[in-house]
């Protein structure tokens, strides 16, 4: 039997730990659905991180992440968020600061030499500034890119485009151009009523409903016109009692029989002995 999966220690007493340890650096404290979040002041970060890296009881001694959240309709739209783990407790949490496009962030880079690059790329992806990085520099978005794409003012096309240009032998940067503007569909269903028309369908002409029957019928006649119709279209078909055994036009109606169906006006070969040779012609009656 396999060993089960370590179980987190219980929240149990942590916020009050972290309550006495950090006094007025924290904010707000909170235990929702099953983790942990603390907020603390901004400008004193760092030595709360290392309160709650030193502290018995406590003990985060991991820096497992570095997120970013952007939230435009507030004064200080970007939460830093830090994701801790004490690996003597078996225990995670969460602390957060918040700032906005100007007030920077104290790097934590000391006290966690994995901050580096992760306060990197939360400075790529929302601009979100830290003092003390020693290298704070794009670190997944191209050379000369221009604002932080996960902003959620961010245009979802861009700025700029780039291509390898012949001309120039290198790759160039462009403003986007867009063949449609992606962001105007309409994404309601022409099976439910669509009030536009379609592209091609304007130059078909309107159907017009039948005189008398709702649009849409499914003919243009009715039931008595469509069976007057079925009776017109039968043809007498005369009766013979017994079967054709002549060429006489006697049994099958009046007329004369064609000139090519009499024996004595079929081409004869005259090498070849006619079978009928020395019988009297058949006459008509």
């Amino acid at each position: 039997m396999r060993a089960p999966a370590p179980r987190y220690a219980p929240n149990d007493g942590v916020i009050d730990a972290a309550t006495a340890a950090l006094g007025d650096m924290l904010l707000h404290a909170q235990d929702l659905v099953g983790e942990v979040s603390l907020t603390v002041d901004r400008d004193r970060l760092v030595p709360a991180m290392e309160t709650l890296r030193d502290t018995p009881g406590l003990k985060y001694e991991m820096l497992a992440e570095i997120a970013g959240v952007d939230y435009p309709e507030r004064a200080e739209r970007f939460d830093v968020v830090y994701h801790l783990l004490s690996m003597t407790r078996n225990h995670r949490i969460r602390v957060r600061v918040t700032t906005d496009e100007d007030a920077p962030v104290p790097s934590v880079t000391g006290i966690w030499y994995n901050a580096g690059w992760l306060e990197r790329e939360v400075y790529d992806m929302y601009g979100v500034l830290f003092t003390g990085n020693p290298d704070l520099r794009r670190i997944l978005t191209d050379y000369g890119f221009r604002g932080h794409p996960l902003r959620k003012d961010f245009p979802l096309t861009g700025y700029v485009e780039m291509r390898y240009s012949e001309e120039a032998k290198r790759v160039v940067y462009e403003p986007v151009k867009l063949a449609q503007d992606f962001r105007t569909f309409d994404f309601m269903s022409p099976w439910e009523g669509a009030e536009y028309v379609l592209p091609g369908d304007e130059k078909a002409a309107e159907p017009k409903p039948a005189l008398g029957q709702a649009p849409g019928a499914p003919t243009p006649v009715n039931a008595d016109q469509v069976k007057r119709a079925d009776e017109n279209a039968k043809v007498a078909v005369p009766q013979v009692d017994k079967p054709k055994t002549t060429e006489s036009t006697a049994q099958s109606g009046a007329g004369k029989p064609h000139p090519g169906n009499r024996p004595e006006s079929k081409p004869v070969d005259p090498d070849v002995p006619s079978p009928d040779a020395g019988k009297p012609p058949v006459e008509d009656k």
